[in-house]
């Protein structure tokens, strides 16, 4: 097979993994830069040139496409899509997941635990928001936040309320969430690919820290999950429309809580908590699955 990969950093650890389990399978992937890729718009014809060069012959199409640029990532993917490449995650899928606002909607809509949450235009509903989510403390969060960024522990009615004053001063969207105290600053990340968990880890804080984002130097360890979080993370998937995801869970007094659905998850630190070949599993998922032109949305949107 012949696969592109949407990615603007070719060295990471996750990109690496990817090329080299694809290539052990006796594939070819290329790591494009996905904003060196130039969508070409014509009737009939949606073509996109990379250097230059009108791309042809991929297969399939992996989207590793950054958050700074999800608007631009998407057309890209959507132009593959009406060309009939298969997408590992579809465009529209990829563009709920990244707006947290979307994503809790479309989970609490089909019953999937969440913990309570707000949202907001007006800086004066401050103290309805942080009532409504069982506060203080809450935890605010910025819409098109990442990596544990723009998110913060808000400890009294006041802080709470200045936080998400400045924030909408600065016309920034925002979610305030209930503060899962029990959690004690760790979370579970579950990889899901093609609608199973195949790996597990459970991602623990940096001292001082309540978020367990790796990124901001949290650590990682296997973890057994329960039953009711395997199918909380299955659930989260089908629903999202995602193939492959991360699903990221706090584990509350009232069973398993979802915080985020990650339609990019990095596989260094789920592979060296679990020892696992996730790389190899979703190229193998690929195999299996990529047909010309099986895209549900077709490039629609």
């Amino acid at each position: 097979m012949k696969i592109a990969m949407l990615a603007r950093n070719a060295k990471l650890y996750s990109h690496q993994r990817l090329v080299e389990a694809a290539e052990a399978r006796g594939h070819t992937l290329d790591i494009l830069n996905t904003l060196r890729c130039t969508v070409n718009i014509a009737s009939h014809r949606p073509t996109i040139s990379y250097e230059g060069q009108t791309l042809k012959g991929y297969d399939a199409v992996i989207p590793r496409i950054g958050a700074s640029i999800t608007n631009y990532g998407l057309a890209v993917l959507r132009q593959f899509e009406m060309g009939g490449v298969w997408p590992l995650n579809e465009s529209v899928a990829i563009g709920r997941s990244r707006d947290k606002l979307r994503s809790m909607q479309i989970l609490a809509k089909h019953g999937i635990g969440l913990p309570l949450t707000a949202y907001a235009n007006d800086p004066k509903q401050a103290e309805e928001l942080i009532k409504a989510v069982n506060g203080p403390p809450v935890v605010i969060k910025l819409l098109e936040g990442t990596q544990g960024i723009g998110v913060v522990l808000a400890e009294t009615t006041s802080s709470a309320k200045s936080v998400i004053e400045a924030f909408r001063g600065a016309n920034v969207n925002i979610l305030v969430q209930e503060f899962i105290k029990e959690a004690g600053g760790t979370d579970i990340r579950a990889l899901v690919v093609g609608g199973k968990v195949v790996a597990a880890m459970q991602r623990t804080g940096a001292p001082d820290d309540f978020r367990s984002n790796l990124h901001r130097g949290g650590s990682a360890q296997l973890v057994k999950i329960t039953p009711e979080e395997r199918s909380t993370a299955v659930r989260a998937a089908k629903r999202m429309g995602l193939n492959v995801c991360g699903v990221d869970m706090l584990r509350s007094n009232h069973g398993p809580v979802i915080m985020e659905v990650n339609s990019s998850p990095g596989l260094e630190g789920i592979e060296k908590a679990t020892g696992k070949d996730v790389a190899g599993m979703i190229i193998k998922f690929i195999e299996d699955n990529a047909r010309a032109g099986k895209t549900r949305t077709k490039g629609k949107g």
